[in-house]
């Protein structure tokens, strides 16, 4: 159990990547994350990367295109996911014959079929610690994905400790585990862009940045109630993303929606001027795999709070402060000390994006292609 050390050079291992998950509905953070990697990883000369995805359903969206050249299994991936689920039916090596390693990029897991090795992304075990929070058909799925990956991966990827210690719980071996934790890419922003984003979504005051996908796990009651808490006040709170599963937000804005700009899905190229712009991000999920948009937001400069205890606390540092999750008198607390205190905003923010740079896509790929050639070199 680990970090993967650096590959000797030699010949590149071909990869059949799994990238199912751009074409769901909410492709999501997970699909973020792995199509991040895998730009990086096509930067290096020692994997050769080829994707995997459903017959059905065209180009995915931007910014959901994968970065590589795609083969598609011949059904859509409701289907595939249940081959999966069910039997050791339609392994990705069955349309990369050649693939030396498959990597499942979560856990709707494949066979490897014809390949030397089975490398697992495990993002998180919430289906089995939070069930309640997915449908009973992505429970089952994804339930199944997890036994298969603890009886079939030949190494499991995990991108925080905890879900590593997640991982130990629910029974993997821990000398197939590996931490490889994901990267943040620095994209410099410019007065014009800055002034781009508030024009074009009307941000007209300062605001606090909130950015995922909203679903119960992500605790956002408890952050509207703590910006309840701190009204009147000249500042905005701005949530970004779509709605996932079983949350809606109405109930929990009255007497405040005017100060709650729900901008929904917003383009890739808007994000990094929005966290730049935003006084604080805040994140007050009780659990995540690793928590991206908070890495995200302090490689712009721009200080954290988030759930302490989970694993954006582990990102977090002393680029920002971590309170209880569901203390929303605490929440309400630091959000008007840090509000009012200028100079230790810029303080965190500083320490924010020192702390953003030992996080990058290069080392997370340099990590990942060690999985690689340890199974399949």
């Amino acid at each position: 159990m680990g970090l993967c050390q650096t590959p000797a050079m030699g010949e590149p291992v071909r990869v059949a990547y799994t990238v199912m998950q751009c074409w769901h509905r909410v492709p999501g953070g997970t699909a973020s994350s792995v199509l991040s990697l895998a730009s990086a990883l096509g930067d290096r000369d020692d994997v050769d990367l080829v994707g995997v995805g459903p017959w059905f359903g065209g180009v995915p969206a931007a910014p959901w295109v994968p970065p590589m050249p795609v083969r598609r299994l011949p059904v859509p991936y409701q289907l595939a996911y249940e081959a999966w689920y069910r039997s050791s039916l339609l392994a990705p090596t069955w349309v990369v014959p050649d693939a030396d390693v498959v990597h499942a990029t979560t856990v709707t897991v494949p066979a490897k079929g014809r390949a030397r090795g089975l490398v697992v992304t495990v993002h998180d075990l919430f289906p089995l610690t939070s069930p309640e929070q997915f449908t009973p058909r992505g429970v089952r799925i994804m339930t199944g994905g997890i036994r298969a990956a603890i009886d079939r991966a030949d190494l499991v990827c995990c991108p925080s400790q905890d879900t590593m210690d997640d991982c130990l719980r629910a029974g993997f071996a821990a000398e197939r585990l590996r931490l490889v934790p994901w990267g943040a890419t620095p994209h410099p922003v410019t007065d014009a862009d800055r002034r781009r984003v508030r024009e074009r979504y009307r941000l007209d005051r300062p605001f606090v940045l909130w950015v995922g996908t909203i679903e119960p796990r992500k605790n956002l009651p408890t952050l509207l109630e703590a910006f309840r808490r701190i009204q009147p006040t000249d500042v905005d709170l701005v949530l970004v993303g779509p709605v996932g599963w079983h949350e809606q937000l109405e109930g929990h804005i009255e007497g405040i929606g005017s100060k709650v700009r729900q901008l929904g899905f917003v383009p890739a190229e808007d994000l990094p001027a929005l966290y730049a712009e935003a006084r604080l991000f805040c994140f007050p999920s009780t659990r995540e795999g690793f928590g991206l948009p908070a890495l995200e937001a302090m490689a712009q400069g721009t200080p954290v709070i988030a759930g302490a205890g989970t694993a954006v606390a582990e990102v977090v540092g002393d680029g920002g402060v971590t309170i209880a999750p569901l203390d929303v008198e605490a929440w309400a607390e630091v959000l008007v000390e840090l509000l009012d205190d200028e100079p230790r905003r810029s303080a965190l923010g500083a320490a924010a994006l020192v702390r953003s740079g030992e996080f990058t896509w290069e080392r997370c790929a340099e990590q990942m292609a060690a999985a690689y050639h340890e199974v399949g070199g």
